[in-house]
């Protein structure tokens, strides 16, 4: 279904056409002055040079020519040369109405679907999720319910860091506390345990303790990277022992995620393609891609045009260690052979935007991607307290993401009993759920590129730009839909029954409704979930304002209130895809 604004701009280019001018003058914008009228055009004032000719007379002549426009109601030439444009409330009515009729509400699908990976989560084997896996995970799987939903194939992968010098950490400390594991007897050939010999609670107090001694004890982190490069190189025991931290700690990763409504089509991490690296740097040499440099093997990054400095990107260290750009390369490499995709997409600190330029022009250089590869780098701001710095637990540790989630539904379960009679076990379950929104929307209604504070009494409000402000109107539309059943009304027969708008808070309804298409479309083109919340929050402002004006189960006229209800139940449908998309949902009532 062909965007509003691409609607009412052709109408205007075709009367631009008509009086004689070129038909791109006739480009149609919202109405910077909405107190004055719905959209304008500015093509006279553009066209007064072309034409020798005053832009209000151009104006003029353009204007005659809309006299008899199905699509708009007044189309008026303002000195100096503006065309203000108010629509027919008609054309309005069968707009929505064709809306309605549409799957995806008009929204159009691609003519040249393309695949995409999306590399975001990041998080370490063996660690708790803490704050700073928040945005990645909340921004990454609304961009790809994004793409998804636009007609695109994406997959997500999690990309673990589940290999390096963590895993020997983890399991030298195992070795120093259970030397009696029959895992670090070399010369064993049977079996080893099903079950693993430490708890994800165990798992999660080793590593800390691990990293924190290796720092100050060098023949420690010397026997640590001894275990590493057995697990490495295949050594049965050390691999055994791996494979049960991996399955411990993707059991508990699986379980946090699931509490943020994020789910990965891949669980790949760095351990995947460590058997793919040799293969790698062989074609980099072979290639006359890569050299050696100070003793280690790189690939020249820099080009002509760059006015900053460029460093090469490292492939193997001067020991022949590989290192994270090595492991990123060669997953580019195996997706490009397994998934074999149009774009990759990279939800990652926006403090690794050099580094991800080095490893993207690395893998343009060296030909490991097609040269029509879209690679596109999303680097995302830090989350802050309200000091500004990066957000702390009181104490000034790194809270954990579990604990965020919990404060966050605490917050909104005092807020949801305040003053209302709800059973104890349906308030703990609404308030999780308007407690992912009030978390999810807080982050995705910024910019990603941008820092923002985390701010609990406001994102948890129910008045403003918040996530429970819009769950709110939702279940304000549920419950005039329930009325309208209680008394009486079919809501199956009333669906398609939408009207030309009578009342300006009614067409302003259907106006902010009409922008779906449009919204969802910069969305995915921009990798900007914000844009989605920000149509979602005028959507709702424009529902609350028709609400307070308007007494719809009290109204006498049946047709006219079949007509308001069909329009409400347009709104919660589109309002309740729109937020799906970006990762939450809304209870039956609050």
């Amino acid at each position: 279904m062909e965007k509003l604004l691409d609607w009412i701009s052709k109408e205007m280019m075709n009367a631009f056409e008509a009086a004689g001018y070129a038909r791109e003058l006739g480009k149609v914008s919202p109405s910077n002055r909405p107190d004055l009228c719905e959209y304008q055009c500015n093509g006279a004032m553009a066209g007064a040079k072309q034409y020798h000719k005053a832009p209000i007379m151009i104006a003029n002549d353009v204007a005659a020519k809309l006299a008899d426009s199905s699509v708009f109601e007044k189309a008026e030439a303002v000195a100096p040369g503006f065309l203000n444009l108010t629509l027919k409330n008609e054309f309005v009515g069968d707009y929505i109405k064709g809306m309605r009729a549409e799957e995806k509400y008009g929204l159009e699908e691609p003519k040249n679907p393309v695949k995409i990976v999306i590399d975001y989560g990041g998080p370490n084997i063996a660690k708790p999720l803490h704050v700073g896996h928040l945005r990645p995970a909340i921004i990454g799987e609304s961009v790809k319910r994004i793409a998804r939903y636009a007609g695109h194939d994406i997959i997500g992968d999690i990309h673990l860091g589940d290999w390096g010098q963590p895993m020997g950490l983890v399991i030298n400390e195992l070795k120093v506390r259970k030397p009696e594991l029959v895992y670090f007897d070399e010369s064993y050939t049977g079996e080893y345990p099903k079950e693993a010999p430490f708890t994800i609670s165990e798992l999660e107090e080793i590593y800390p303790y691990a990293s924190k001694r290796s720092k100050e004890d060098a023949q420690y982190k010397a026997a640590a990277m001894e275990c590493t490069f057995k697990l490495q190189n295949g050594v049965r025991g050390y691999r055994a022992l791996w494979d049960h931290i991996i399955a411990i700690s993707v059991v508990d990763l699986k379980k946090n995620y699931e509490k943020l409504n994020v789910e990965f089509d891949l669980w790949n991490g760095e351990s995947t393609v460590h058997d793919l690296i040799p293969k790698m740097v062989a074609y980099m040499k072979e290639g006359g891609y890569a050299h050696i440099s100070e003793g280690a093997l790189v690939v020249d990054v820099k080009e002509e045009t760059d006015t900053k400095e460029m460093p090469p990107c490292m492939i193997l260290k001067s020991d022949g260690a590989a290192l994270y750009n090595t492991t990123d390369l060669a997953t580019i490499m195996m997706r490009m052979d397994v998934e074999k995709p149009d774009r990759l997409i990279y939800v990652v600190d926006k403090r690794q935007e050099l580094y991800f330029e080095q490893v993207f022009r690395c893998a343009r250089k060296t030909k490991l991607v097609n040269g029509d590869t879209q690679l596109k780098f999303l680097g995302f701001g830090t989350m802050n307290g309200k000091d500004g710095k990066p957000f702390k637990t009181r104490d000034g540790g790194v809270m954990r993401l579990e604990n965020l989630i919990k404060e966050i539904n605490d917050e909104m379960l005092k807020k949801i009993t305040e003053n209302r009679g709800v059973e104890d076990e349906e308030a703990r379950q609404t308030a999780q759920v308007v407690g992912l929104a009030a978390l999810k929307y807080g982050d995705l209604s910024n910019q990603a590129s941008k820092d923002y504070i985390f701010d609990i009494d406001r994102f948890t409000s129910f008045e403003g730009d918040t996530g429970p402000y819009i769950l709110y109107t939702i279940v304000r539309i549920k419950s005039i839909l329930a009325k309208y059943q209680e008394n009486g009304g079919n809501l199956e027969t009333v669906r398609p029954n939408i009207k030309a708008p009578v009342s300006d808070s009614e067409k302003q309804l259907m106006l902010a409704l009409a922008k779906y298409n449009a919204s969802i479309e910069a969305a995915y083109e921009e990798t900007a979930p914000y844009k989605i919340c920000a149509y979602i929050y005028d959507l709702a402002n424009a529902f609350n304002h028709f609400y307070h004006e308007t007494k719809i189960i009290g109204e006498e006229d049946e047709a006219k209130k079949a007509g308001w209800i069909a329009l409400l139940m347009l709104t919660r449908d589109v309002l309740e895809t729109a937020i799906d998309l970006l990762g939450f949902s809304a209870p039956e009532r609050m």
